[in-house]
């Protein structure tokens, strides 16, 4: 299994810190920055193999290929998404794919979060894709990624930011599990995604595959605190965090 990074946001909320950098690249602890989190977790699981997907700013990432992979003992491979700044992260998880066959480990590229949500997530295998769910629906907002499950043991149902907070089990925090026979059928659910409309959210193409027949997995994380840095406040919430993980 490898690990995979989604990087190639622009981060346009946290301008002017992102004027010119992706944000995956913010530093939220010391010289420490978000991706360098996320590299760490999946190192702490035994994962040596990482993807990260760039778009926007991608020299700067690319510039830093040889430090990190020297300080954190693993082995990256960049994928160029040239669409970054135009369209919806569907088409970024997408150019991905030919990954997937070695079966992955995603992680937003924006999330801050310790490393027993990787942990989790490695526990709960059992469907071809696994998310990671924040069951507390306490802290869910309008703004979240929420999810609705059914069955027993739960599986997705339905995934959106407007789903209603009473109908919904959690929200999505922006992990994935990936095994290597979801390779072929998420690739096609994907595409259809962002064909139908490139300005998708990649958990539109969970949907996709689910309304295909497909199944994906619940991990709840319990009682972790995390945040998904899309503006300064989150920023800030980050760094009081990372010097926890």
């Amino acid at each position: 299994m490898i690990g995979m990074v989604l990087a190639a946001g622009a981060g346009k909320r946290l301008q002017p810190l992102t004027d010119d950098l992706p944000k995956t690249l913010l530093e939220i602890d010391r010289d420490r920055s978000i991706l360098e989190l996320a590299i760490a977790n999946l190192k702490h699981v035994g994962i040596d193999e990482v993807v990260v997907v760039t778009g926007f700013a991608a020299k700067r990432v690319a510039d830093r290929r040889e430090l990190l992979e020297r300080r954190y003992g693993v082995t990256l491979e960049l994928v160029f998404n040239p669409k970054a700044e135009v369209w919806n992260n569907a088409y970024s998880l997408w150019c991905a794919r030919e990954a997937f066959s070695e079966g992955v480990l995603l992680v937003n590229g924006d999330t801050v979060h310790p490393a027993s949500v990787e942990e989790r997530l490695l526990e709960s295998r059992g469907e071809d894709v696994v998310i990671a769910v924040d069951d507390d629906r306490d802290r869910l907002g309008e703004e979240a990624m929420k999810v609705r499950v059914s069955g027993e043991p739960p599986t997705l149902d339905r995934i959106s930011k407007q789903l209603g907070i009473d109908s919904s089990y959690g929200e999505y925090i922006g992990l994935t599990l990936i095994e290597p026979a979801a390779a072929q059928p998420l690739a096609e659910a994907l595409e259809a995604t962002w064909r139908r409309d490139p300005s998708l959210y990649y958990e539109d193409g969970f949907q996709e595959l689910v309304d295909r027949g497909g199944r994906v997995g619940i991990a709840p994380i319990g009682p972790v605190q995390w945040v998904e840095v899309d503006d300064h406040d989150d920023l800030a919430r980050a760094r009081e965090l990372a010097c926890l993980y």
